[in-house]
């Protein structure tokens, strides 16, 4: 018989009692909502994603309605899920709205509410005692890469280290240090126009990029490309596709050398592009004669036929086609020469700079020089005299292959041994902005270890992240609806400009990251290194000879300047030279081929590379080498992106969390059987550094020999309530493993799975 006392104290363990952190807009006496007593509209950019929509903001009756900016016309003026729900994540009441410091072990919960001042203070005296003691490079500073990462990387280098990093080699890396190597420059799509696409796994239709995925839909709407994918699950992507190819994990680039292999041996490659623009074809050529389809079929299990098929098809639909070269797809310790062998294709295929497919931005400067006029305004670069040079490397040059990966962010996960194992030398004092690194970063217990082993660490965010809740100081940022900020370049076939701008009133007490690391600067006496007022007056050094464009960027939101121009299009240049009539005089051909320019050594397009060789003696050429990615009884263990959720960073928004609260693990039906598995039962799952418990989708949509889950689950911090411990936490079943030349994160593993 139970006691009345012995009833309620069991029973409240099943009541759901939602205890808010210090900090948190719950936590505080009053959630305020800004009032808004009329109907206005403003233009902004959403940062629910990493694509930066630009969006118009409508406030009525104390609410927020999101919808795209009709003037970016390649957005469509839409926005996706994510984007409508941004108003959930501004009153939220699990956001922090109030510094606070730690007050017990690093991810223990213990935190108590600060003032700015106390908080700075605090920021000050432990990194200045760090620089004193161990040199400013013993101060790490990450960021999310885009507009938030301008002022704290400025930060970083008033600090003097040279150890600031983007979240580049968790995510976009690979493709943009390959394009850099090959080409000088980052390459856009241009899907609308295509008659074709090889797609590799990146999934336009559930990691949304809203101007991407409706070129594509647009372009599949019409009824006139065919998109073949080649992807281990049937995702979003390959469901809309007119071919899937079910592909082993890691094998994609035994296919993308066989197609190349196939357009040369049939000498179905565009000859005069290759004479003209490339660098290397013979070096290239020579060692692609090797990857026969028949070869790549025992490598990876698609028909030698199928491979010969859809090479012929990609030259005759050339060149209007395009081979995708991806977003955050890091399958191999091989990822340079699958994005170079991507990338590869394109260059045979001879669609650069035609319509179709594929090209680079074309800048206010670029677009200015062939209009022979100033057609659109250009931004001031701002420059701070005297900042300091850094005495020492930065940590991932310690191996010297990851050269053009440190230009382009830099290995984050160097961080890791540098704080462990004072690899190369002690990184003490870590300094995060919007980064995620216990979520992104494989191998989430080394992670966990770092944070422990730091002396000092400040987290600028949101919400008390996995990652804040291992900080010393929390600064709590403004939402995107909150704040101003930079003007941003969006230029892709002409130049284009977007404002973000504050579209309501603060909640709380937050800052936007500009004022946060500004004052940071203050508090240490680094002030000086930022000579900008406010924003406004960092704004108005950007438009110096422009002044007009700030305002009309203000009303407007997004502005784009000219027509549309692929430099080897000859009906878009013919066009360009009737709209200017002062335009530099076109070839022979009747376009702008000889004005096109690559940034590399040779000056063309480098399908061989000597500078890769230098730094990596016998990755000159493209070729392929075999990895092992999993051990013989386990299965192959992938990761993708969801269409509710921006990985770990929305888990805990209220509208995206209801709508995918956690991510089930996908099993092939004939393996569930195997293992005694049926759909919706609890699993755990096992790799070589980590064990998580799950739930079982049983789907023939996959591979027998692969298991799939969206990333960004499982949270293990208390502070969000509604995430933590939902689903599957991917990053503490990867183990630690980079990519050559690349830096990149490796997200394919193997793993055990069992019933619970």
């Amino acid at each position: 018989m139970l006691s009345r006392r012995d009833f309620l104290a069991k029973g409240s363990a099943f009541c759901a009692i939602t205890v808010y952190a210090p900090g948190t807009l719950g936590a505080q006496s009053k959630i305020l909502t800004p009032a808004t007593p009329f109907i206005k509209e403003i233009n902004s950019i959403c940062e629910m994603c990493s694509t930066r929509c630009p969006i118009t903001v409508e406030s009525r009756l104390d609410k927020l309605f999101i919808r795209g900016n009709l003037n970016a016309k390649s957005f469509g003026g839409k926005v996706c899920a994510r984007g409508t729900s941004g108003s959930k994540l501004l009153y939220d009441p699990h956001r922090l709205v109030k510094p606070i410091k730690r007050t017990g072990p690093r991810g223990s919960g213990q935190w108590q509410e600060i003032e700015w001042e106390e908080a700075y203070q605090l920021i000050a005296d432990n990194l200045n005692q760090v620089r004193d003691q161990y040199g400013p490079e013993a101060i790490a500073v990450s960021s999310k890469s885009g507009s938030l990462s301008n002022h704290a990387f400025h930060f970083g280098k008033a600090i003097g280290t040279p150890n600031i990093f983007s979240h580049g080699s968790t995510c976009p890396i690979s493709y943009a240090v390959a394009a850099r190597v090959m080409f000088g420059n980052e390459l856009k799509l241009d899907l609308e126009n295509s008659k074709y696409i090889l797609n590799f796994g990146h999934n336009l239709y559930e990691g949304v990029n809203m101007s991407m995925t409706r070129a594509l839909l647009a372009a599949q709407e019409k009824g006139t490309v065919k998109v073949v994918v080649f992807e281990p699950r049937l995702s979003v992507m390959a469901d809309k596709a007119d071919e899937w190819h079910a592909i082993k994990p890691g094998t994609d680039i035994a296919v993308v050398l066989a197609l190349s292999h196939v357009l040369i041996e049939e000498q179905l490659y565009d000859k005069s592009f290759v004479q003209q623009y490339v660098s290397g074809f013979e070096d290239f050529s020579a060692s692609m004669a090797q990857y026969s389809p028949e070869w790549a079929s025992e490598v990876c299990g698609i028909s030698a036929g199928d491979i010969r098929r859809i090479a012929r098809e990609l030259a005759a639909a050339a060149p209007a086609a395009i081979a995708d070269h991806g977003h955050r797809c890091t399958f191999t310790p091989e990822e340079f020469d699958l994005r170079r062998g991507i990338y590869a294709i394109n260059v045979l295929l001879g669609n650069i700079e035609r319509k179709g497919g594929v090209y680079f931005a074309k800048n206010s400067k670029l677009y200015n020089k062939l209009a022979g006029k100033v057609v659109a305004p250009s931004l001031e670069k701002i420059k701070v005299e005297g900042l300091p040079t850094p005495v020492l490397p930065r940590i991932d040059l310690a191996d010297p292959q990851f050269k053009y990966a440190a230009k382009a962010g830099g290995l984050y996960h160097s961080i890791i041994p540098a704080a462990l194992l004072q690899h190369p030398y002690a990184i003490k004092a870590w300094v995060m902005s919007r980064s995620n690194p216990m979520q992104t970063v494989t191998d989430r217990s080394q992670v966990q270890k770092a944070f422990e082993a730091m002396d000092f660490v400040v987290a600028c965010d949101v919400y008390i992240s996995e990652s804040a809740a291992y900080a010393d100081v929390v600064l709590p940022e403004s939402t995107y609806l909150e704040r101003d900020e930079d003007i941003s370049d969006y230029s892709a076939k002409n130049p284009a400009y977007a404002l973000r701008q504050r579209v309501t009133d603060t909640i709380g007490d937050t800052r936007p990251s500009w004022q946060i690391f500004k004052e940071m600067a203050d508090a240490m006496s680094l002030g000086h290194y930022f000579p900008w007022r406010d924003i406004s007056d960092y704004q108005q050094r950007q438009v110096k000879t422009n002044p007009e464009l700030l305002s009309q960027l203000k009303g407007d939101g997004f502005l784009s300047f000219g027509v549309p121009l692929l430099m080897r299009e000859p009906e878009m240049v013919a066009k360009f030279c009737q709209n200017y009539p002062n335009a530099l005089p076109v070839s022979e051909r009747g376009d702008y081929g000889h004005q096109l320019q690559f940034m590399t050594p040779s000056g063309k397009i480098e399908l061989s590379s000597p500078s890769i060789e230098k730094i990596a003696p016998g990755r000159s050429v493209i070729r392929y080498r075999p990895v092992v990615l999993k051990q013989r009884g386990e299965l192959y263990f992938i990761q993708g992106k969801s269409a509710l959720h921006t990985n770990a960073a929305t888990q805990n928004i209220p509208l995206l969390y209801d709508l995918q609260p956690d991510n089930p693990v996908w099993i092939h039906p004939d393996t569930a059987a195997e293992l005694g598995i049926n759909d919706g039962e609890a699993i755990f799952i096992t790799s070589l550094v980590g064990e998580e418990q799950g739930t079982a989708k049983v789907t023939p949509g996959i591979r027998k020999d692969t298991v799939f889950a969206h990333m960004g689950f499982g949270s293990k911090n208390q502070e969000l309530t509604r995430a933590f411990g939902k689903g599957v936490h991917c990053g503490a079943l990867l183990p630690h493993a980079t990519a050559a030349i690349t830096g990149s994160n490796i997200h394919t593993t193997g793993v055990t799975i069992r019933p619970v």
